[in-house]
């Protein structure tokens, strides 16, 4: 076994396991995806520590969410092997190739366009073919292949991300941190004869998404 392989193995055991994701398909697919393909080759030795984990290239900070909190939000989004799934500032394209994994197929977007390519490279050299990234703002999503199953945030909103919930089908569910109020929380959105439902999951924090960050407060 490579490092890297041995290290994958440790965080399914160590970090995803041990916070109840107990879904075989979600397992499997973390035990499989190699986190370090997409994470700059300085920092690969981070690759499976239990953290956010830094992924930037230009002067907006991205991150990967840490591996207990993806492999959580994944099992909240219940993805099924039909479903159609946008996962929204992808960074690198690390959850979103994890939910390639899952589902038919999956648009993700980022909005740093120089990330947005290293996605696409990792996906390809991964042989995904059911995964497209491409460049937006976080709170555009993706109307080109809308409505979906499942919109997955790769971080947190301070703000109500009313954009994306137009992007789900009728039964569909946005996943992702909820920064609005404190403690942030890892909510459900869903989608019933054009009402959406909230549901708080589970406390939890994440790096905010650019775009979706609560406007500064004017102050004399």
């Amino acid at each position: 076994m490579s490092g890297f392989s041995t290290a994958r193995l440790k965080m399914v055991d160590g970090q995803v396991r041990t916070n109840d994701v107990t879904d075989r398909r979600i397992l499997d697919a973390m035990l499989t995806v190699p986190r370090e393909a997409f994470v700059p080759a300085s920092r690969q030795a981070l690759a499976y520590l239990d953290l956010d984990l830094d992924v930037s290239e230009g002067a907006t900070k991205r991150f990967l969410i840490k591996p207990q909190l993806t492999g959580k939000l994944l099992q909240a989004a219940e993805i099924g092997e039909g479903d159609s799934v946008l996962v929204v500032g992808c960074a690198t394209g690390y959850l979103a190739a994890l939910a390639a994994k899952l589902a038919r197929q999956v648009s993700a977007t980022e909005c740093d366009s120089a990330l947005a390519t290293k996605a696409k490279e990792a996906f390809a050299t991964l042989g995904l073919a059911n995964v497209t990234c491409k460049a937006a703002p976080c709170t555009a999503g993706d109307p080109s292949a809308a409505p979906y199953d499942v919109i997955i945030l790769n971080g947190a909103a301070e703000v109500t991300p009313d954009g994306l919930f137009g992007q789900l089908k009728e039964g569909g569910r946005l996943v992702g941190v909820s920064a609005e109020s404190r403690p942030p929380r890892a909510m459900i959105v869903t989608r019933t004869h054009g009402e959406f439902g909230h549901r708080a999951l589970f406390d939890a924090t994440a790096p905010v998404l650019p775009g979706l960050e609560r406007a500064a407060a004017f102050v004399f």
